[in-house]
């Protein structure tokens, strides 16, 4: 094979795509702003998408109630839902890119499930631990997770297939084990760890809020850097090492990025499944598949599903609030049955 001419047909195309970006991430912005507006007039009390915008920008609305209701109820939740909907849908890019898999999500392949069981542990048997302590243990099990599944598919090399298949082995066993304690938890604390797998963002304050927001600023710009780590990992190992690349490391410092960004979304969120598959999927039909383009745009679709989502659950059955993470299954489980049938034949 040709590679330079493989490298020069691949700058090409990422020339092509970028020109796509910046429009894309611009409309995407614009979808955000409107979702989280819809979601922030939506409730009990009612509130207009101008005194929405005038009590944002601290103009004076004449009524003080928007104020708190705004501020202190509806915009930490609808921050938390953005926040962790672009969490989960980068962690999805990524593992995607490094499985060669279009049907790989941090829901599918375990590393929820190992994050979801260090969260309920602490949720059932240390109630009372602080609330950062909630997405710290979530990503020391997702880690955790991750290296079971690094080390079990490892065969002179890790394989892209056995980490899925290790993957979904290992995570149906966190999810047994995660039922055992809830079998024999509190029924307070049970109560909670279950509204909490679900997958929802209510009650979620600004202390959630300011709990998530470091793990975005530091692993976003780490998984935008490695956008072109990535994109040599997606031709194939054999690819990758030709071009250059140091393939087993730059691997495991992806994998350490996605399992921390999923890790601190579940932590925080729950259990919403499926963000991860979706988003990179519509993200690719946008601006095609060089990551570059690919991650900030899949961010951004998944924060959109995220409130969307939210927004959903809040108004089909009001006064009966439905989990966001329930809205995301009921679309994304038929999606990804839809993906299976349509790549059966590879």
């Amino acid at each position: 094979m040709n590679f330079d001419w493989l490298v020069i047909r691949s700058q090409t195309i990422s020339f092509r795509i970028d020109r796509r970006v910046p429009i894309m991430v611009l409309c995407l912005a614009v979808a955000i702003v409107v979702a989280m507006v819809m979601n922030l007039g939506r409730g009990e009390y009612p509130i207009s998408p101008g005194d929405i915008v005038k009590t944002l920008l601290s103009l004076d609305t004449g009524n003080p109630d928007h104020t708190f209701v705004i501020y202190n109820l509806r915009l930490p939740r609808t921050l938390v839902a953005l926040m962790v909907g672009v969490a989960l849908a980068i962690s999805g890019t990524i593992f995607q890119g490094l499985t060669r898999n279009p049907l790989a999500d941090p829901s599918i392949i375990g590393i929820n499930a190992g994050a979801s069981l260090a969260a309920v542990s602490v949720i059932v048997l240390f109630p009372s631990a602080p609330i950062y302590t909630l997405p710290l243990s979530a990503f020391a099990g997702a880690l955790l997770m991750a290296i079971l599944i690094y080390s079990l598919a490892w065969n002179n090399g890790s394989s892209p297939i056995l980490l899925i298949l290790m993957g979904i082995g290992l995570s149906a066993i966190a999810s047994a084990i995660t039922s055992l304690m809830i079998t024999f938890g509190e029924i307070y604390n049970v109560s909670n760890a279950l509204v909490w797998l679900a997958g929802s963002v209510y009650g979620r304050t600004w202390e959630q809020v300011f709990s998530l927001l470091p793990w975005l600023v530091i692993f976003v710009p780490m998984a935008l850097t490695l956008a072109r780590h990535l994109n040599a990992l997606n031709l194939g190992d054999d690819v990758a090492k030709s071009l250059g690349s140091r393939v087993e490391w730059q691997r495991g410092l992806l994998v350490f990025v996605g399992v921390a960004l999923a890790g601190a979304g579940v932590a925080t969120a729950g259990n919403i499944g499926f963000v991860g598959l979706i988003a990179p999927h519509l993200g690719r039909q946008l601006v095609g598949t060089t990551h570059e383009g690919l991650i900030p745009t899949s961010a951004l679709l998944g924060g959109v599903i995220v409130v969307i989502a939210d927004f959903l659950g809040r108004t089909l059955f009001a006064p009966i609030e439905l989990p966001c993470g329930v809205i995301t299954a009921a679309i994304g489980a038929p999606y990804f049955l839809y993906l299976l049938i349509r790549n059966r034949k590879k």
